[in-house]
């Protein structure tokens, strides 16, 4: 069955070409005019992915939806904004959102954005370590759950993923173009600036300091790291 892909904005145009666009993909579309009839819809269609514009009418906007939207289901969302400022972004990422669009977009961004969505929503678990500390980092692999000195951290599902490949590989430098198409898809393995707004995003919530950070450590110019104090990598592998 066709994945099916629900649009909310109160531009009918937008709306429109949008919905023309995904049907000639071969997605489902529904669409919503309002941030209210939005979470109605979410219930009653279920759909694979939700592309929801920042500025709605009257009542929620973008990220109280998209943040009301995370109090009950895990369904990918992408943000459509007419703004491409870095506080707009990350504040997109901090309700949940799991990619975010700048208007105008083209139809082939679309669709490529869409896809990589859809696509790292349905990846599967890998069979690797299901658990990991690194210094006062714990992640549970299995509960997808991470702590940090003992504390629960609450992280978005492409946060975690990013977190989780830089664990897959500790002590490493990784660089840009692999945690790009890793963790987003080819994609996006030339969009450094998107990188590093997660990345500073990610030590906002996991670094004790994170304008000196200790546990995320740049190779400037060349990719990132997380670094474990020597003796200190715990992990229990599946076999």
């Amino acid at each position: 069955m066709a994945e099916k892909i629900l649009v909310v904005d109160d531009e009918p145009r937008v709306v429109r070409l949008v919905s023309e666009v995904l049907r000639a993909m071969g997605y489902q579309v529904v669409a919503a005019a309002s941030g209210e009839s939005a979470l109605k819809m979410i219930v009653l269609e279920q759909p694979d992915l939700v592309l929801l514009d920042v500025l709605l009418p009257p009542g929620p906007d973008g990220y109280e939806v998209c943040s009301r939207i995370r109090e009950f289901s895990d369904v990918p969302v992408i943000m459509l904004t007419a703004k491409a400022q870095e506080s707009d972004i990350l504040r997109g990422f901090d309700v949940g959102a799991d990619d975010y669009l700048t208007k105008p977009f083209s139809a082939r961004e679309l669709v490529a954005r869409v896809r990589a969505v859809l696509r790292r929503a349905q990846r599967p678990e890998e069979l690797r370590p299901i658990r990991l500390t690194c210094g006062d980092l714990e992640i549970d692999f299995a509960r997808r759950v991470v702590r940090v000195r003992g504390e629960r951290v609450p992280l978005t599902r492409t946060e975690y993923d990013l977190l989780r490949y830089l664990a897959l590989h500790p002590n490493c430098v990784i660089l840009h173009e692999e945690l790009l198409t890793a963790v987003w898809g080819p994609e996006y393995r030339n969009d450094v600036d998107y990188l590093r707004a997660y990345i500073r995003y990610l030590r906002r919530k996991l670094e004790e300091d994170p304008s000196h950070p200790r546990l995320i450590l740049t190779s400037p110019g060349v990719g990132y790291m997380l670094a474990c104090p020597e003796g200190e990598v715990a992990e229990e592998i599946e076999e």
